[in-house]
């Protein structure tokens, strides 16, 4: 199991979060692990057409396409 860290959150929204996503997500924990993963990756992707649309203008400068 990985190592985890310890953050605080206000009690009312936790509670909030716990109510609204008790359906999909076994856990406050397992939901905030999920968000946070889906930020990450957002960014990685972003990045990754940034780098793409890159390429592309290097590319028609020099005249490939």
């Amino acid at each position: 199991m990985p190592e985890t860290r310890t953050i605080s959150l206000p009690a009312e929204l936790c509670d909030r979060v716990e109510k609204k996503f008790a359906q999909r997500f076994g856990s406050l924990e397992e939901m905030l692990t999920f968000v946070l993963s889906e930020f990450l990756r957002d960014d990685a992707a972003q990045a990754d057409r940034k780098e793409q649309l890159m390429i592309e203008q290097r590319l028609k400068d020099l005249g490939y396409l």
